[in-house]
């Protein structure tokens, strides 16, 4: 079985500088900086199989590249229940339009539709037993966090592999924005 998600990659540039907010909330656990992104879909566990069935319709999506910015953070989960720290993603149909179109090929390739609404977010980092007084003064002090804009000119399926010290993220493959490409294998190298 493997573990699976498709998402925006971020620029290197952008993860430092979110990387950078790293620090003053008691008891989370920070997301390192090659493992930030902006998750598209979750598609859990799945047989090698069906991963090549997922990877043949999210070859199909086509979509035109666009700008993206960051604004904002803030958090999953109210109180000492406060379970993520995000930034957030300014509206951006295109954004949308994309998601839409990889749910949809998510589906075609087997998969049940997704129920939650569609949140674009960066997790920061993983809350657990935070103190709400110290969350909400580093919300407080670092709300106006924006970055960007930067041009989404692809997005990825990536493997999510368990661990102790927490996830770790492997591109499986890349899919380039602005129309598709037959076998697709060089068109998402950079």
């Amino acid at each position: 079985m493997i573990r699976l998600f498709a998402a925006i990659p971020l620029p290197e540039a952008m993860r430092e500088r979110l990387s950078r907010l790293n620090g003053g909330v008691p008891g989370a656990r920070w997301v390192a900086p090659e493992n930030m992104h902006i998750t598209l879909r979750f598609i859990g566990e799945v047989d090698e199989g069906r991963a090549q069935d997922i990877d043949a319709a999210l070859d199909t999506v086509t979509a035109q590249p666009f700008p993206l910015t960051l604004s904002g953070l803030g958090n999953f989960g109210r109180g000492h229940r406060a379970h993520t720290l995000w930034v957030g993603v300014e509206k951006n149909p295109a954004l949308h339009h994309l998601r839409d179109k990889v749910e949809s090929a998510v589906v075609r390739a087997g998969l049940p539709a997704e129920e939650r609404k569609y949140s674009p977010h960066i997790t920061l980092a993983r809350l657990k037993d935070t103190n709400s007084a110290k969350l909400g003064r580093f919300l407080e002090e670092n709300g106006m966090f924006q970055d960007g804009p930067i041009m989404v000119e692809r997005f990825c399926l990536y493997e999510s592999i368990l661990g102790r010290s927490g996830p770790v993220y492997h591109e499986v493959r890349s899919y380039p924005l602005g129309g598709w490409s037959p076998g697709g294998d060089e068109a998402g190298e950079e």
